[in-house]
């Protein structure tokens, strides 16, 4: 027969449910429900505090009195996950009708960055004269960035205070220039061979409006038989008046690089140069490739000719939208990228 306990414990369980259904149905929003969810069911929630008591139960009613108890639990539990969705619905849907005849959210479109931008008209500028896009690794071992290259062991572009070296065993570094792909393109193609190679470069340089230790540089290369330098300058000044208008003008002055011979740079002079407040403008260095470069990747100088170049895609960019100062390109402004 019942004891006294079992009558206690069993008359409890129903005014708990009831009082439960009903806080479940006048919860307004989820941490409302949350709290109703402590209230019954925490740690120290009612019906935890019922099974507590079990333990003052006889072996013969515990089973009685903890199915009555699960099975409430379990219904509660239902109802509980049934409102928690009704609550949820009522959150994500729109606090006001929608109008559908209304006006649509404008979403800001992005731009492409000015580099990118020269960068594909450089890029599609000697496509329309055959050349093909070439790219290679940014970390390179001073063989294909100097050696190959021709350069002398105690240039100052190999000094560790114009380049970055990484201390490993290895040495290798961050290349200085993409000359580096011509190296790799030409020991793994037999000419003719006609490239363009476009990248991230890096050289120890302090940032100032004109200079900064990350920059990028296009360098093209053209090998076979009997090019000359009319073909250089000819392949040069097209590209340029694509890229800054027909009034471009271009000249070409001796310089020295190791990896060509004989070696030019180019100046140019145009409107927008001239509202700079100078004449001509250097923007490339260029020449005919060294024979000893030719000879380091298995080309035979006898037969095989070509010809170099070289130049910062910053120094188009700036001179095409009159920037002064190259930093405004790496901030990512919004204000300033948004012009573009």
């Amino acid at each position: 027969m019942p004891v006294f306990f079992e009558m206690a414990l069993t008359d409890q369980i129903n005014p708990i449910k009831a009082a439960a259904l009903k806080a479940l149905q006048t919860a307004e929003n989820l941490n409302n429900l949350e709290e109703v969810r402590i209230q019954y069911f925490g740690t120290n929630g009612q019906f935890t505090a019922l099974l507590k008591q079990m333990s003052t139960l006889s072996k013969e009613e515990r089973p009685v009195v903890g199915k009555e108890i699960n099975l409430v639990k379990t219904e509660l539990n239902k109802k509980l996950n049934q409102r928690r969705e009704e609550l949820e619905a009522v959150e994500a849907s729109p606090k006001l009708a929608n109008d559908f005849t209304s006006p649509g959210r404008r979403r800001p479109l992005g731009k492409k960055h000015p580099f990118s931008k020269v960068t594909e008209d450089i890029v599609d500028s000697f496509r329309k004269i055959g050349f093909a896009v070439a790219d290679g690794p940014e970390i390179e071992s001073e063989y294909y960035c100097f050696d190959a290259l021709n350069t002398p062991a105690d240039h100052p572009a190999r000094d560790t205070q114009d380049t970055f070296y990484i201390n490993t065993k290895e040495r290798p570094l961050l290349r200085t220039h993409t000359s580096s792909v011509q190296i790799r393109v030409m020991e793994k193609t037999p000419p003719p061979i006609r490239i363009i190679v476009p990248g991230r470069v890096y050289r120890r340089d302090t940032a100032d409006a004109t200079h900064n230790p990350t920059f990028h540089q296009i360098e093209g290369l053209y090998v076979d038989k009997n090019v000359t330098v009319s073909d250089l300058k000819g392949t040069v000044e097209f590209v340029f008046k694509e890229l800054l208008g027909k009034e471009v003008k271009l000249r070409f002055r001796p310089h020295y690089f190791s990896y060509t011979e004989p070696s030019l740079e180019i100046d140019f002079s145009s409107p927008l140069v001239r509202k700079m407040g100078k004449e001509w403008l250097e923007i490339a260095g260029c020449g005919m490739v060294h024979p000893k470069v030719f000879e380091n990747v298995g080309y035979d100088p006898e037969k095989w000719s070509g010809w170099a170049f070289g130049f910062g895609i910053e120094r188009i960019a700036m001179i095409r939208y009159g920037i002064t100062d190259i930093r405004l390109f790496y901030e990512n402004d919004q204000r300033f990228l948004k012009q573009f």
